[in-house]
């Protein structure tokens, strides 16, 4: 019996997939297998987003969340939220959502999170505008550092690490989930943040965790440092607490119900 059960497990090694290796035909998810950005890594394949049993305009946040941006007819608005100078967050606020005011820059909030669950609710411009990146861009930074992309990757090309909810520049998502524009995307990100001893030394990576529309396209991955354009930056020692920052990449992107739960 022992024989037969060591062939049986080597049989199921052997056939499981490589660590790095996706069952999706995409090759090796591991980004130093891959130039960043590299427009030849196979794109995810596209996936219908699951339709939520009902369409609130506002949600309701768990009872232990705290609020970034809930019912908007009370009066705190963006209140929790500012520019990177400290000013007051300059987007434009409507019944039920916030959007993006291009060339007014990101906003990020006042509250420093390390370890987190965030819930966060957006939407592409409708009529769809541009292409490739320039396209309903946007970005989730979680600690101000390691980004979430936000893109209009509906029927739209770009490379694989930087479309909807990819680790931009690390990780493409599992599959693209994305709704069409003007229709509200749902991200639920679980973000375990790097650790550095009290030297500032390097202890262990950022993990992270996404949902998009109720889909995994992101599965504890561990991340090779902060994000960054065209280039993988190693990890620097930094607070255990930063805000989370939105971007301003220049497209009226909107956003809704947003919060999150400390997991410290």
């Amino acid at each position: 019996m022992t024989r037969i059960m060591s062939f049986i497990a080597a049989v199921l090694f052997a056939a499981s997939p490589a660590l790095g290796q996706d069952t999706e035909g995409q090759g090796s998810r591991t980004p130093a297998d891959w130039d960043v950005h590299d427009r030849e890594r196979p794109r995810p394949m596209v996936v219908s987003p699951a339709i939520p049993s009902t369409d609130q305009a506002v949600g309701h946040a768990p009872s232990d969340a705290i609020v970034l941006f809930g019912d908007v007819s009370s009066p705190e608005g963006l209140s929790v939220w500012e520019s990177f100078n400290g000013d007051p967050a300059p987007w434009k606020v409507v019944d039920g959502y916030f959007e993006v005011q291009p060339r007014t820059g990101g906003i990020r909030t006042k509250q420093g999170f390390g370890d987190v669950q965030l819930h966060i609710e957006w939407s592409a411009p409708m009529p769809p505008d541009g292409e490739d990146q320039n396209r309903g861009n946007s970005g989730v930074f979680l600690m101000e550092t390691y980004e979430v992309q936000i893109l209009d990757s509906y029927e739209n090309d770009t490379y694989p690490d930087g479309q909807a909810a990819s680790l931009y520049g690390q990780y493409p998502p599992l599959v693209n989930a994305m709704s069409a524009p003007g229709e509200w995307n749902v991200y639920d990100i679980v973000f375990r943040r790097p650790r550095f001893d009290e030297d500032g030394a390097f202890v262990s990576p950022a993990y992270v965790t996404v949902l998009h529309n109720g889909v995994l396209v992101q599965n504890h991955e561990e991340m090779t440092g902060p994000s960054g354009h065209r280039s993988r930056p190693p990890y620097e020692a930094h607070a255990d607490r930063l805000p989370i920052s939105l971007q301003d990449h220049d497209h009226p992107v909107r956003f809704r119900n947003i919060w999150v739960r400390e997991l410290e």
